[in-house]
Formats: structure tokens, C-alpha cells, sequence
């Protein structure tokens, strides 16, 4: 009886341990760029934008040019960084210490989706992560940022960032 005691609880925490379904990976398009496009011309101009701060910004590092593609304004809802054009900058520049490439060219991102309606655009991406509990095996799941934009600026940016340790 003891024996099949410890092999139900052997049993159990393995069970535990283990995921209740397996996990679909999380993979991005082959051209990430072709979902930047749209027949509706304001749609168009906002995803154009959303793609510049993709590539040129968060891929490229070329924060000297954020004025182009956000607002003085720029509301942040991310916890790290604070509202407003220099904020954001300041934020990659000199907390995150990203150095800029100069000759940027196609986005790289795993892009998954992009979705535009109103002055909203969001772009989905596929991101990994070191699994907690089973060391040397990685998880795939999904990043968001969204923006709300004006006049074809970036102006109110949300994503699932919490606060860094």
C-alpha cells in the first residue's frame, strides 16, 4: 500500500509539473513588412508609422529621429518609461543604453498580425523566453504594442511591459 501511495504521489507532482495542453509555438510572417499595408489611405498612413517605429526605433535604435514618427505629447502607458517625446528617448537611450544602425533595412521583428482601426494600430510579435522551470528549453508567446495616433504621429502607447527589477 505504501509503495502505491509514493508512486500516486510521484505520479502527481509530474503531473503537476506539466502543462495542461501543449503549446503551439508562437511564429512570426515571412515578410513582416507586407502587413504595414492598407486600402484605407488614413489605415495606410497610421500602419506606415507604426512600421517606421518598429524598424527605425525599436529595431534600429535611430532614437535622434522619434520626432518624425511620435508626438511631443506622446502618452506612455509602459511603467518603465515616462510620457513624452524626450521621455521615450531618454528611456532607450540612456536607461537602455541602445546604440543606434545607422543603415537599417528590412524589419526582422517575428511579426504575427497587424491590426488598424480608427487612429489604432497594434502589431503582435512572437517572442521566446527561457522556460522557468525546465532549464535549457524555451517558450514562445506573444508581445503586443499598440498606439493611438494623431495626424500620423504616434501619440498614446500601450504594451504588456511590467516594472523592471
Amino acid at each position: 500500500m505504501k509503495a502505491r501511495n509514493s508512486l500516486l504521489a510521484v505520479a502527481l507532482v509530474v503531473a503537476a509539473s506539466l502543462p495542461l495542453a501543449a503549446q503551439e509555438p508562437v511564429v512570426g510572417v515571412a515578410d513582416p513588412e507586407s502587413l504595414f499595408v492598407d486600402d484605407d489611405p488614413l489605415l495606410h498612413r497610421n500602419k506606415q508609422a507604426a512600421l517606421h517605429i518598429m524598424r527605425e526605433l525599436l529595431q534600429c535604435n535611430q532614437w535622434h529621429r522619434a520626432g518624425e514618427w511620435i508626438t511631443e505629447r506622446y502618452i506612455q502607458h509602459n511603467p518603465n518609461a515616462q510620457s513624452g517625446l524626450s521621455g521615450v528617448v531618454a528611456y532607450f537611450t540612456q536607461v537602455l543604453d541602445r546604440q543606434p544602425t545607422e543603415n537599417c533595412g528590412r524589419l526582422t521583428a517575428p511579426v504575427v498580425a497587424v491590426m488598424a482601426e480608427d487612429d489604432l494600430v497594434t502589431v503582435m510579435i512572437a517572442r521566446s523566453y527561457d522556460h522557468p522551470r525546465n532549464a535549457g528549453q524555451s517558450y514562445t508567446t506573444t508581445w503586443f504594442d499598440a498606439w493611438r495616433f494623431v495626424d500620423g504621429k504616434a501619440d498614446e502607447h500601450w504594451d504588456p511591459a511590467t516594472i523592471a527589477q
